[in-house]
């Protein structure tokens, strides 16, 4: 038997944690959304109030149903704020380090039989168990950006969760109006262990002098069909966040094909992360 959600917990009130506490919100669960800086907690707010209404203009959702999301959602400083939920959700940065932290607070300040899931897009949920008293209780729930609008949810499944946290996961997944895919735990998963290296190959392209930017984005756009070339999808990602996956690959098989590109480090030690920084492989008006 699977247990029934009605409080979901989000820590990390970013890009990636706000988007997953609209939609659970838009669903009807109550959410409390868990962030350090206040700052951080109103920006959230004000992007997801901002999408809300955007949604009322182009008449997907009414007026009232954009009011009640916004009153299913609560905001807390403090973590121990989550105590009750039935899952927890941490979208915190992509740092082993700091989900490390995360993960051991939750395991001693929530009911044993609250579910831990991270976003985390490449670092390993055993890894992440293993620093709790419930790794059967812990699954990685990756959410693709944005998140109101992509349907994949990659399900993770460490080597010690159980098949009842996987299928109330699923369950949960398919609530949101989403799809979930289930992968084993590995570097990167599906998702990012085909895509990081495939963004990292075309910086290698340019870093090479193969072809400029636009050369590079223009023959996977027109000769590959995707919707967005490689290097304006790193610029949307963040340079940064495509370093940190590429490390994660880089040591977690030791193998030499997963080098993160000389120009990605450069660029990023620039501080020229994307769309966040106005700068990255495209100038961006801030």
């Amino acid at each position: 038997m699977h247990p029934v959600f009605h409080h979901i917990g989000i820590v990390g009130a970013g890009t990636m944690g706000s988007g997953i506490a609209q939609v659970f919100a838009q669903r009807g669960y109550a959410v409390s959304l868990c962030d350090l800086a206040a700052g951080q907690l109103e920006r959230a707010l004000n992007t997801i109030d901002k999408n809300l209404r955007r949604d009322v203009e182009k008449n997907r959702i009414n007026p009232g149903q954009r009011e009640q999301t916004l009153r299913n959602i609560q905001t807390h400083s403090d973590v121990n704020a989550l105590a009750k939920s039935d899952m927890i959700i941490e979208a915190v940065s992509e740092n082993f380090e700091v989900k490390k932290k995360v993960f051991a607070s939750l395991d001693d300040s929530c009911a044993l039989r609250t579910i831990l899931a991270s976003n985390t897009s490449s670092i390993s949920i055993t890894q992440l168990a293993s620093v709790t008293q419930r790794p059967d209780r812990v699954i990685g729930m990756h959410f693709m950006n944005p998140v109101p609008v992509m349907k994949l949810v990659e399900v993770i499944r460490g080597v010690r969760t159980s098949g009842d946290t996987v299928a109330a996961a699923i369950d949960l997944v398919g609530n949101l109006d989403k799809v979930a895919v289930e992968v084993n735990d590995s570097p990167g998963f599906v998702s990012n262990r085909v895509l990081m290296p495939m963004i990292n190959e075309a910086i290698f392209c340019v870093f090479e002098e193969v072809g400029t930017v636009d050369a590079v984005d223009s023959v996977m756009k027109l000769g590959m069909n995707h919707p967005m070339g490689p290097l304006t999808l790193a610029d949307l990602i963040g340079l940064d966040i495509c370093l940190d996956i590429m490390e994660t690959l880089y040591t977690g098989f030791n193998d030499s094909k997963y080098r993160p590109c000389p120009l990605l480090k450069k660029m990023v030690a620039a501080g020229h992360l994307g769309r966040k920084s106005g700068q990255g492989f495209y100038q961006y008006s801030q």
